[in-house]
């Protein structure tokens, strides 16, 4: 059974819903021992960073994950929960403190060369090593995006893929049994089903 982590953040349920689709059971909940003894636990969401912290900081969440990472289960963040995972992020104007389980700081995209923000769309990857995540994705797949922030880190050992939207940035990291993705797999079609169940695989 995979825990995909209720905190309250939206776009839950359709990862719940993507995971059904390719055959797998996963549930969204924010009970504790569920999430401690799941196979896998996903950490998705669409929002505010800072609001997204104070939840699992309130919800005592925060202590779960370390947890769920430190025992070396199959952890997988998405979107905000990627964002979440590094140092702090700019967003409101301010830093804000992440999880800091991951190097790095979330920074706003840049305006320019007419670019829209939110970067709302399908932009292609340029995938890195060999990531679990990616095994049989073809180069320069299509997947799905919707943000506003993005990450900026040094740590080149962590990142997967990266994509090109005004600048380059990392849209994939792996850092041992933690993976994440700035780009939303359970909305990028067949490919980013292939994704998930990569990830899934990982929990068997």
């Amino acid at each position: 059974m995979i825990a995909i982590i209720d905190y309250g953040v939206g776009n839950l349920r359709s990862v719940e819903k993507a995971f059904h689709y390719i055959g797998y059971e996963a549930k969204v909940s924010s009970d504790k021992e569920f999430i401690l003894n799941s196979d896998g636990v996903v950490l998705p969401g669409v929002g505010a960073f800072y609001d997204a912290i104070e939840k699992l900081d309130k919800d005592g969440i925060i202590e779960v994950l370390n947890s769920v990472i430190a025992k070396g289960k199959p952890f997988l963040g998405i979107c905000l929960g990627m964002q979440l995972l590094f140092e702090y992020s700019e967003e409101g104007g301010q830093n804000v403190k992440g999880l800091g389980i991951l190097k790095g700081a979330i920074k706003k995209i840049p305006f320019g060369d007419n670019l829209k923000v939110p970067h709302m769309g399908w932009n292609s990857l340029d995938i890195k090593g060999n990531s679990p995540l990616f095994n049989g994705i073809s180069p320069n797949s299509y997947v799905y995006f919707v943000h506003s922030y993005h990450l900026d880190t040094d740590d080149i050992d962590v990142i997967t893929a990266s994509t090109h939207y005004g600048i380059g940035f990392t849209v994939a990291v792996q850092k041992g049994n933690i993976f994440a993705t700035q780009f939303h797999p359970e909305k990028s079609g067949d490919i980013g089903l292939s994704m998930l169940k990569n990830f899934a695989l990982q929990c068997v």
